[in-house]
């Protein structure tokens, strides 16, 4: 069984983990860091050694962090790539993480970086191919009853859950109106995805309502 290492900090990752261990059949190794951090840390991998986490997580294939502070990103994925981590994903996006640094230790340990501001975007590639059948960009396949959504399967899901979340409340909906409320309860979902401006919150809703159109795009054409 494929194990995923998930490091949390606070509120953050809990949900993936939930998602992860409800959702699929793959086993979670987790470990923390604080909650409240420096804004600066000078020497993060010795501040890491200091936090005594669970270095078991990077025994994992994929490790996703939540560190959500550049220091210790940078810190994190020295040590994952020390221990042969095929991928590591990071949510948050770049004002969390220090692209070009990380592009460098991707080279150096030849691991996989993924830094993602919202986490319905990531794709499959060969390295996170057995997390990504599970969760990564939606895609749904509805059942349709006289022109009303009368089920909704999740093939893939958002690694948050909020794609089963909204397919639970879709069902009974008119195939006409489905598409702009699934991007609604996306947004009613408590996701923690940035608001305001053109992405985050906005862009995960509107990638769920292009599913939920593929999805009875697909049903009709059979």
């Amino acid at each position: 069984m494929t194990t995923i290492g998930v490091i949390t900090r606070g509120k953050y990752g809990n949900r993936l983990i939930e998602t992860i261990l409800s959702k699929t059949d793959l086993k979670v190794v987790q470990t923390a860091v604080p909650e409240l951090l420096p804004d600066f840390i000078d020497e993060p991998e010795e501040f890491l050694e200091g936090l005594n986490i669970d270095a078991s997580v990077f025994d994992s294939n994929i490790v996703i962090t939540y560190s959500l502070h550049p220091d210790l990103t940078v810190a994190i994925a020295h040590m994952a790539g020390k221990a042969g981590v095929k991928a590591l994903i990071i949510p948050g996006g770049a004002s969390k993480a220090p692209v070009v640094e990380l592009e460098g230790i991707a080279t150096k340990y030849g691991m996989l970086i993924e830094v993602e501001d919202i986490c319905c975007t990531l794709e499959a590639k060969p390295e996170t191919e057995e997390l990504c059948k599970y969760l990564s960009i939606p895609e749904l396949e509805v059942d349709i009853d006289k022109g009303i959504i009368s089920s909704v399967k999740v093939l893939c899901g958002a690694p948050c859950g909020s794609t089963w979340h909204m397919a639970k409340d879709l069902v009974g909906t008119k195939v006409e109106d489905a598409p702009a409320k699934a991007g609604l309860l996306i947004q009613q979902y408590p996701c923690r995805a940035v608001r305001g401006g053109m992405g985050g919150i906005h862009e995960s809703g509107d990638i769920h309502k292009k599913a939920v159109e593929d999805a009875i795009k697909r049903k009709k054409e059979n």
